[in-house]
């Protein structure tokens, strides 16, 4: 039985609305747990010129999170945090670009590009991710490494960057 104030039209579409903004809510909530490129990386940030020594650059960072990043896109893959691990500001040249990471557990690598682009990786080298830019643009690379296995997982990794293919 409806209520005496409300007429069942009323009632009907009040539900409907009700109903659209809890599904609105929803993907906005899911939408908050993406990774936020715009946060201060966690293991730091560097400026890198093309024809860079050393080459590699080097960083060690510990790899994994509490989110996963198939929630990216479908080709990415691991468990990483919401702020980046490491920045990295290019100048291109006429080199290629290569960033990978290196662990003795199972680690993926997640670039967020100057393009706005998800760059994603797992098990080029083995267990460990590799992506590689032919002609790289100039500008902000934002980079997680994460792990393959559940969100407790954490791992020691170190993070290779560098226009010489590894």
């Amino acid at each position: 039985l409806l209520p005496a104030r409300l007429k069942k039209g009323e009632f009907h579409m009040s539900f409907k609305t009700i109903l659209a903004a809890g599904i609105a809510a929803a993907s906005f909530a899911g939408l908050a747990a993406a990774q936020d490129w715009s946060l201060q990386p966690t293991f730091g940030t560097v400026n890198l010129n093309s024809g860079f020594t050393p080459d590699p650059y080097t960083v060690a960072i510990t790899a994994g999170g509490t989110i996963e990043a198939s929630n990216l896109s479908s080709s990415c893959r691991g468990m990483i945090a919401n702020a980046p691990d490491f920045r990295l500001n290019f100048s291109a040249g006429s080199l290629p670009l290569y960033i990978s990471a290196y662990s003795s557990a199972d680690t993926t690598l997640v670039v967020n590009g100057p393009d706005g682009s998800w760059y994603c990786n797992d098990d080029t080298n083995g267990l460990d991710p590799a992506l590689a830019w032919g002609s790289p643009e100039s500008g902000q690379y934002d980079i997680w490494i994460g792990t393959y296995g559940t969100n407790s997982d954490l791992a020691s990794s170190t993070l290779h960057i560098s226009e010489l293919h590894d």
